[in-house]
């Protein structure tokens, strides 16, 4: 097996799925452009062939078709959160420098999304794909290994990797704030984020926290999560309603830095000493963390550079070159300020 090129297999065509679904290739082709010309039972036969053989519909046309495109879709699970323009920033940089265009796709942690844009940026025939995060769905995950063209999975750290990864531990991440927290004398610490269910990372920077707190016999509790997207008005709402149903509570473990920096303006605003009546933690290292006052204890995550590495890799991979290292961990840094 070549060390620059994952193992692949055939591509599929229209006629194997034909061929698989007991239908005429026209049947295929009308099922996938105008569905309401064929039935519902034959389009769910024919659906079931396409995810099954891993077909991918080429949407490119004519001298295209053949070439390729110079267009790297990105995935991310949302592009109202700084953390990830700044993720795709990086790629940017390095990408549109070597003559490449990004194609942007956004699943707001919905993994049947995430299918959905995997599906339609492969038909374009890119020369590559980087997607956030290790774990997707099964028919993802055998979509992309059948494809058989460079992946980067970006933003987690992982043994599993589809191709190529680019990441941080953030069950690591956890542990490091959890055992910062509890050394600084902290005993009832919480962890607070937004759709946790669906926000797998931050789900096991949590994990990470529930470990140590164990191992030290402190009092564990389910992460209390929101729905919709984080910012800092519901930064500030979340501290008001942890104190006012758990007033012990003397530490908060915010997944991300726009709810922790929101619970600091709002504390100030209720006249909430930080950290004498209750410590605050972020995680990400975003700018405004060092702004706020007092400033916020987080968890430095390396972005930019993430997003540049994945580039390289790819681009590495377009080159014929093998990257240095198929899976880089680029570790993070505990930044210890006046919130903790």
């Amino acid at each position: 097996m070549s060390p620059t090129k994952m193992p692949t297999e055939r591509t599929v065509t229209l006629k194997d799925v034909a061929e698989h679904a007991g239908v005429s290739p026209m049947t295929v082709s009308r099922a996938l452009n105008k569905p309401a010309t064929v039935s519902e039972t034959l389009r769910a036969r024919i659906g079931a062939s396409v995810e099954s053989l891993g077909y991918v519909q080429n949407l490119v046309a004519g001298a295209l078709a053949s070439a390729g495109s110079n267009v790297i879709p990105v995935i991310v699970p949302s592009l109202s959160n700084s953390v990830f323009v700044e993720v795709i920033a990086g790629i940017q940089d390095v990408a549109q420098a070597a003559g490449y265009q990004l194609m942007l796709g956004n699943t707001e942690y919905d993994l049947d999304r995430e299918y959905g844009a995997v599906s339609t940026f492969l038909g374009w025939s890119p020369p590559g794909m980087i997607i956030a995060g290790m774990r997707h769905l099964d028919r993802t995950r055998n979509l992309l290994k059948r494809w058989g063209k460079p992946v980067v999975e970006m933003m987690e750290y992982g043994t599993q990797a589809i191709d190529m990864n680019v990441g941080l531990s953030h069950y690591k991440a956890g542990e490091t704030m959890a055992t910062h927290l509890v050394t600084r004398g902290y005993r009832e610490i919480v962890f607070i984020g937004c759709r946790i269910q669906a926000d797998y990372r931050a789900a096991q920077r949590h994990k990470g926290m529930d470990r140590i707190l164990a191992r030290h016999g402190l009092h564990r509790r389910e992460p209390i999560s929101y729905d919709g997207p984080s910012n800092w008005a519901l930064g500030g709402d979340a501290l008001m309603d942890v104190l006012e149903a758990t007033p012990k509570v003397d530490a908060i473990f915010f997944a991300n830095d726009d709810l922790a920096v929101g619970a600091i303006l709002r504390a100030q605003r209720e006249g909430i000493a930080v950290p004498k009546q209750v410590a605050i933690a972020g995680f990400n290292g975003l700018g405004l963390a060092d702004l706020v006052q007092p400033g916020l204890t987080t968890i430095m995550s390396p972005r930019l550079e993430i997003g540049r590495i994945a580039a390289r890799q790819l681009l590495d991979r377009f080159a014929g070159r093998t990257p240095a290292k198929r899976r880089v961990d680029v570790s993070f840094q505990l930044q210890v300020r006046g919130s903790t």
